[in-house]
C-alpha cells in the first residue's frame, strides 16, 4: 500500500511537470506570460540607422523574459520616428530617434509598458 501512494505521488508530480511545459510552448517562454499569448513584436517601418542621429542607452529595471523585453521595444517602436532594441541579460535598451529626446520623455514611455527606467545615456 505504501508503494502505491509513493507511485501515486511519483505520477502527479510528473503530471504537473508535464503541465507546465506544455503551457510554456503554448503561451511562450516567459515569466510574465501567464495565460496571455506571446506579446507580438512591433517592428519600425525605416530600419536604415543612419536616418537616426539621436542614441541612447536606458537601463531598465523589471524586465525578466523575452515577453517584458518585447513589451518595452514595442512601447518606444510604436512611435513615429524611434527604433528601440532591447538587451535583455544588461538590462538595457539602445534607442534609436529621429528627433532629440528628454528623460521625462524616456522615463514615462518605459513607465506606460510597466517598467522602470534607472538610467539614461545619451551616445
Amino acid at each position: 500500500m505504501e508503494n502505491f501512494i509513493v507511485a501515486a505521488i511519483l505520477v502527479l508530480i510528473i503530471a504537473a511537470a508535464v503541465y507546465g511545459t506544455v503551457r510554456r510552448i503554448r503561451y511562450g517562454s516567459s515569466c510574465c506570460g501567464g495565460k496571455e499569448a506571446v506579446t507580438k513584436k512591433i517592428r519600425v517601418k525605416d530600419r536604415n540607422k543612419a536616418n537616426y542621429p539621436f542614441r541612447y542607452l536606458l537601463k531598465v529595471n523589471g524586465m525578466h523574459c523575452e515577453n517584458c523585453a518585447k513589451r518595452v521595444e514595442n512601447a518606444f517602436n510604436v512611435g513615429d520616428g524611434r527604433w528601440a532594441t532591447v538587451d535583455l541579460e544588461k538590462k538595457e535598451v539602445l534607442l534609436l530617434s529621429k528627433h532629440e529626446e528628454t528623460e521625462d520623455e524616456l522615463r514615462q514611455i518605459t513607465a506606460s509598458a510597466g517598467y522602470a527606467m534607472v538610467s539614461l545615456e545619451a551616445e
